[in-house]
């Protein structure tokens, strides 16, 4: 009994050591920084070719083609879509909205409102 603690505790800081080399990215459609009062969430509908309906959508670093759908503006139903590419980096998470000139506004600029490094991922070698 004595031998299997120091066994599995050594399985488990192997197997943390392992998950931290991969690396992975993560976009995120809420908001940041809430004050700013001319941002608002998307829905990040797809990457690339794949769709995605969780947030945040976890990702490899390299540059990738994103669709997000922001919140209806106006007399419209569904919010506009609007495709960005992104150079994501390695252990980086990114919070992007969209910009809009006012609640009933449709037209948006898709904005990177904040990044930041992803605690325990370290890029591969």
């Amino acid at each position: 009994m004595i031998r299997l603690v120091p066994t599995v505790t050594m399985l488990g800081g192997l197997l943390i050591a392992g998950c931290a080399s991969t690396a992975f990215s993560q976009l995120d459609g809420n908001r940041y920084y809430k004050a700013a009062i001319d941002t608002y969430p998307v829905a990040i509908v797809k990457v690339d070719d794949a769709s995605e309906l969780r947030n945040p959508v976890y990702i490899e670093p390299g540059v990738h083609r994103i669709t997000v759908q922001a919140p209806p503006g106006g007399a419209h139903r569904y919010g506009d879509q609007q495709t960005i590419t992104l150079d994501v980096k390695p252990c980086t998470r990114y919070w992007l909205v969209a910009v809009k000139d006012g609640p009933l506004a449709s037209k948006f600029a898709v904005k990177v409102d904040h990044e930041e490094a992803i605690g325990g991922c370290r890029p591969s070698a």
